[in-house]
């Protein structure tokens, strides 16, 4: 037999044999645990053990998909029982129990079904309508969670700031009750993820700091990740030396000590709005998955030892010695929840699974919501907070950056639900003061200067954005996205993916980069690579050439956050921020003036300059500053073309501006690999019957110094390009 089967035939034999473990002092009264509460508690651990089962013969009859299953970590459930089904919960993998219990406690649920759904990829799983097996409920404030690397304890982070923030200013449709706790489980050995120990660090910062931060973290030690043992001590030792965050810890494998001290640490949490770490002793039983054989890396006696402490067989000992059911009770419950649960998984096999790719896609772009419309901001109150001197910057023509902060701030005054925060953005106004004087208008709260981690950046905003707030953080490079790109990629693209539309973390995310600083910085300040994030399905990426188009572009931006739950990437060229001249010192030729409060740069939409035919110049950014440079040598036969939306790419108004064009050239400033210029190219290739050229920056670092711009496009290599292309 394999170890699921023994450890089944062991507790029918233990429970059968009344060969029990010990048990604490503490009664189930004492820890307020009726005998209904507990017997309920006990099933919602017997029906996450049967469906673990029954998910592994499934998958041998070639009929299921998952099998990291929850059996020894059932003790969960006695924390779900003492928290509030409206309380957001963001789970462990291993959190079956967790959900089975919280369904319990809302009406109208049949947890079995629904997790046997999701085991069998059906069309019909609830939550992610068969795209992934995956905890979660809308109906139980679960959000699904797609990583095993702790990914999602930032996002509970920002969940948490979220409801302390409601009180000082709500969202117009917040998710979550004013007094609500923000939850969040993971494994002893995913505590030693950089993503774990930066939400560990960010929560207890905030805390630190006397800011609201209703946050339960749970930290299920089982002592083991995959094969590699956690030392002696370790967890307890790394958990409690968090500042900012108090301590506490039960034995998960009885179900009353969790329960009491689970009660104990959420009144805590919910009452003072700070920040605590439940650390819960559990055992991991099966190995890690179906296909692990434990017995390959660990000596049988300590496997053997784990399997004696199962956590259903101290809930056993419980029942019984509380006098709320007999041997022969809790063995015919654990027989009938195993009956329906495999009668069940028949059923569920049957059911309709996704069938191409249309279907598997759906749910990448969240569906749009309804948002009640807002007038602009009142004329008075706008001047009040400008201030004279930029009122007056509204009538003159300006450098991009600072049209982009006058374009900040009426997107704040318009919106009071979109909050900022990033490293340096509040007193200092960001590296290059594009965030100048935000703060001060509105607020430490809506323009937080965040601590220095990226991921905790990002988690942030992720969790405010699941609350109803439009977050707009900061990257303060773009070379700084790597450390985080996965909150990206893993989280906020993956949310609606995997919720099937039910679940949406809309947010702006707005990052300084690209090259040409001159002499400044390397490849650290000048990264030329947007490779990281064209590669993820469903978000969307702009990068303006000037500041009027940045102003339309934030306008549009916030608009797909606020009504279409959108995830966008503004790109700013930093080379662009003061940029005034464009032909000669003085011209002012690249200064622009504030657009009317109407307009906007819709999605899907390019810029043009020119009506030449003998050339099409293809960029964006930089590129089309250097374009534009070029132009004049290259006469009226040219046409520049300003991508302006890099993601998705706008095929049929770039097929249009192109129309009638003898050749294209594409100026990308990205790398040759990886870079804007391969889809361009590929688009024009297969549409287009004309020549077509790329002006790409090389597959190289950007250098410090006198080099900074050597391996990049330039006004002279692109007037040499469009030459040998018109010569042709």
């Amino acid at each position: 037999m394999d170890r699921a089967e023994i450890v089944h035939e062991n507790f029918l034999r233990r429970v059968g044999a009344g060969d029990l473990p010990a048990l604490s002092v503490l009664t189930a009264k004492q820890a307020g645990l009726d005998h209904a509460a507990l017997l309920t508690l006990f099933r919602a651990q017997v029906i996450s053990r049967q469906l673990d089962r029954v998910a592994r013969r499934l998958q041998a009859e070639g009929q299921g998909f998952y099998t990291i299953g929850s059996s020894g970590h059932e003790g969960v459930a006695a924390v779900a029982s003492a928290l509030r089904p409206t309380d957001p919960a963001f789970l462990h993998y291993r959190d079956g129990a967790f959900q089975v219990a919280r369904a319990q406690q809302v009406p109208g649920q049949d947890p079995i079904w629904d997790m046997l759904l999701s085991f069998t990829a059906s069309v019909e799983d609830p939550i992610s309508g068969g795209r992934h097996k995956v905890l979660g409920s809308k109906a139980l404030s679960i959000p699904p969670q797609t990583s095993t690397i702790a990914s999602h304890l930032p996002k509970a982070v920002g969940a948490a700031y979220s409801i302390g923030l409601m009180r000082r200013s709500p969202p117009p449709m917040p998710e979550y009750a004013p007094d609500a706790i923000a939850f969040c489980s993971f494994g002893d050995a995913s505590m030693n993820h950089s993503t774990a120990q930066g939400a560990l660090n960010c929560a207890g910062w905030t805390s630190w700091q006397g800011a609201p931060l209703p946050l339960l973290f749970l930290c299920e030690d089982n002592g083991i990740g995959i094969s590699v043992k956690s030392p002696e001590g370790w967890v307890s030792a790394v958990l409690q030396s968090r500042p900012g965050l108090r301590y506490f810890s039960c034995n998960g494998f009885d179900p009353v000590e969790t329960y009491a001290t689970a009660r104990e640490a959420a009144d805590w949490v919910r009452h003072l709005r700070k920040p605590a770490i439940l650390h819960m002793s559990c055992v991991r039983l099966y190995g890690h998955a179906g296909p692990d054989v434990e017995a390959a890396y660990r000596p049988m006696a300590e496997i053997e030892a784990g399997e004696a402490h199962d956590p259903l067989l101290y809930s056993a000992a419980r029942l019984i010695a509380e006098g709320v059911a007999t041997k022969t009770d809790i063995l015919e419950l654990y027989q009938s929840v195993f009956d329906e649960t495999s009668s069940k998984g028949q059923e569920a096999v049957k059911r309709p699974k996704l069938s191409s790719a249309a279907d598997v896609m759906t749910s990448i772009i969240p569906p749009k919501r309804e948002v009640a419309r807002v007038n602009g901001p009142d004329p008075d109150a706008r001047a009040a907070s400008f201030g004279p001197s930029d009122m007056r910057a509204l009538e003159a023509p300006q450098p991009m950056n600072k049209l982009i902060n006058l374009g900040l701030s009426d997107l704040m005054l318009h919106f009071p639900e979109i909050v900022m925060a990033g490293e340096d953005i509040g007193r200092k106004g960001g590296v290059y003061g594009i965030t100048k004087g935000l703060q001060s208008r509105f607020g430490a709260h809506r323009m937080i200067d965040s601590l220095l981690d990226e991921q905790s950046i990002l988690g942030l905003s992720l969790g405010l954005a699941q609350n109803g707030y439009i977050p707009m953080p900061e990257i303060q490079f773009l070379a700084y996205l790597h450390n985080a790109e996965d909150q990206l990629r893993g989280e906020a693209a993956t949310l609606s993916f995997f919720s099937n539309g039910q679940f949406t973390n809309p947010m702006v995310l707005r990052i300084a980069g690209l090259g040409y600083q001159k002499g400044f910085g390397g490849h650290f300040h000048n990264d030329n690579s947007l490779a990281v994030l064209r590669d993820i399905p469903g978000i969307i990426i702009g990068c303006p050439s000037n500041g009027y188009d940045a102003v339309l572009m934030y306008r549009e931006a916030i608009r797909l956050a606020r009504e279409e739950a959108r995830v966008v990437v503004m790109i700013e060229p930093i080379a662009l921020y003061p940029m005034r001249d464009l032909q000669e010192a003085g011209d002012c030729g690249w200064m622009r003036s504030y657009p009317g409060p109407e307009a906007r740069a819709p999605l899907g939409q390019v810029g043009i300059t020119g009506t030449g035919t003998d050339l099409a110049i293809v960029t964006y950014g930089n590129g089309c500053y250097l374009s534009h440079q070029a132009m004049a040598e290259l006469g009226e036969g040219v046409r520049v073309i300003d991508l302006r939306w890099i993601a998705p790419l706008a095929e049929e108004a770039l097929l249009k501006a192109v129309e009638g064009c003898d050749r294209i050239l594409i100026v990308d400033e990205c790398r040759r690999t990886g870079g804007q210029a391969e889809a361009l190219a590929t688009l024009f290739g297969e549409r287009l019957d004309v020549p077509v050229a790329r002006e790409v920056a090389q597959d190289s670092f950007i250098a410090t110094g006198p080099a900074y711009g050597v391996t990049m496009p330039s006004k002279a290599s692109i007037v040499a390009a469009a030459e040998r292309m018109l010569r042709r």
